[in-house]
């Protein structure tokens, strides 16, 4: 196997690190309005990713900066050619981390209940963007010879593109809430196992049609083993979390996330963005990746790296594993 075969798996891990991690981060920010009843459910959803979510994001930034360096045509590509997209995840991101800090820094009703809509709508629109980027990339896009996007933005909303961002988008959700029973205590945790339920079938729903029209398009052996397994694990994440067996649930509902992020990419290979102009303009992963000497240094640093991280997130998610409900929040301070 050659190096840049080596670096297309190992950002394939990073977009899942990253989903599996963020999406539940996503899936809490969309629950605040759907679950939540009163400030205190809110604050309780928002406490069991307050100590990890900025963590979670690492991932966004190993794997966009990994692509940069393994893969510099493709960047160029992608960043270019999705640019409003990403701008749009970007912005939500950068808003929804100061929506996180900023809310409780005033004692006013007002001040918090706008903050709180920031998380809803930066949490949601990201979550259904992601799924439209990822979409475009597997069915591809107007690429000309010179390796250049020659399309628009109309291009990308596209009905394959647009459910893929509805998986996304109710995946997480899902996820979230199934992170939320596992997290929570009370009526919060008992709703967010019920909601759960509701959410896993629509997903469900999404994304078997969505995998499947993948696997007709541009699938293969490998992603048709995907597909199965990510069908398998949402089913058996769905009887779980109705058994109340929320921490077994959460993985299933991780490995359906995995398995989807891996089925994309397994029909995405070898290339890492079609075109639909002329097959041959394609990028692939050996006429977009950096120099072999490149790839081995990076890959000696990733070695070196990597553990150090799954270590210390690790380690953060064992110090806060405890779960927290509504009588751990004080009530707020009259004057």
């Amino acid at each position: 196997m050659h190096l840049h075969d080596v670096w297309f798996v190992l950002i394939a891990v990073l977009w899942t690190g990253y989903f599996f991690l963020e999406g539940f981060d996503f899936g809490i920010g969309v629950l605040t309005k759907l679950l939540a009843r009163d400030e205190k459910e809110r604050r309780v959803l928002i406490n069991t990713i307050g100590p990890v979510w900025d963590g979670n994001e690492v991932w966004l930034l190993t794997a966009a900066g990994a692509t940069f360096a393994a893969f510099p045509d493709w960047y160029a590509t992608l960043f270019s050619g999705f640019y409003l997209p990403l701008l749009i995840i970007l912005v939500c991101l950068i808003v929804r981390g100061v929506a996180f800090e900023y809310r409780a820094k005033r004692d006013d009703a007002r001040w918090k209940r706008n903050w709180e809509h920031a998380i809803f709508y930066t949490s949601l629109l990201p979550a259904f963007l992601w799924g439209v980027a990822f979409a475009n990339i597997v069915r591809g896009v107007p690429i000309n010879a010179q390796k250049d996007f020659t399309g628009t933005l109309p291009d990308l909303l596209n009905p394959y593109a647009l459910l893929g961002g509805v998986v996304t988008l109710t995946l997480f959700t899902f996820h979230g809430a199934v992170f939320a029973a596992l997290k929570t205590l009370g009526e919060v945790r008992t709703r967010a196992r019920a909601m759960a339920g509701v959410l896993g079938l629509v997903a469900g729903a999404a994304a078997l049609a969505f995998l499947v029209w993948t696997q007709a398009h541009s699938g293969n052996g490998r992603s048709l083993v995907a597909l199965i397994v990510a069908v398998a694990a949402l089913a058996v994440a769905l009887v779980l979390n109705r058994r109340g067996r929320e921490g077994w649930a959460f993985a299933l509902s991780g490995v359906t996330i995995a398995a989807v992020v891996a089925m994309l990419f397994l029909a995405l290979f070898p290339n890492v963005m079609p075109s639909t102009t002329n097959p041959a303009w394609s990028l692939t992963v050996s006429n977009a990746s950096s120099s072999p000497y490149t790839l081995k240094i990076m890959t000696w640093l990733a070695g070196i790296m990597t553990p150090l991280v799954l270590a210390y997130q690790g380690w953060t998610y064992w110090v806060f594993r405890k779960r927290i409900g509504t009588h751990h929040i004080p009530d707020p301070i009259t004057h």
